[in-house]
C-alpha cells in the first residue's frame, strides 16, 4: 500500500506543449524501470493551456528518494529551463486514503 507520494506542477513555455508531452512520455518509460515507484501518472489540466501535473506513489521514503534522484528526476531538473515557464513545483505528500 502506498504511503508516500509526489505531486509535481508543470507549466509549459508557450509553444512547447508538444515537446512537454513527448518529454512526459519519455519520463514514463524511465519510471517503468523503477521497482519502488508504484504508480506514475502525467496529465494535462483541462481548460488550462500548457498546464500539467504528475502524480506518483511509493511504499516508503527510500523509494521516493530513489525516484527523485534517479534518471527521470534528473532529466526533469535538466530540462526545466528549456521546457517550462516556471520551475516545476514538487509537493511531497503522505497518503491518507486510497482505493
Amino acid at each position: 500500500m502506498a504511503k508516500f507520494a509526489l505531486l509535481v506542477e508543470l507549466k509549459a513555455k508557450p509553444g512547447k506543449e508538444s515537446e512537454v508531452e513527448a518529454f512526459l512520455e519519455k519520463e514514463a518509460s524511465l519510471v517503468r524501470k523503477e521497482p519502488g515507484t508504484l504508480s506514475w501518472h502525467a496529465a494535462k489540466v483541462e481548460g488550462e493551456a500548457g498546464v500539467y501535473r504528475v502524480f506518483d506513489t511509493f511504499d516508503d521514503e527510500a523509494a521516493r528518494e530513489a525516484h527523485l534522484n534517479g534518471e527521470a528526476g534528473q532529466e526533469l531538473v535538466e530540462k526545466a529551463e528549456e521546457l517550462f515557464s516556471v520551475a516545476p513545483k514538487v509537493y511531497r505528500l503522505g497518503v491518507v486514503a486510497q482505493k
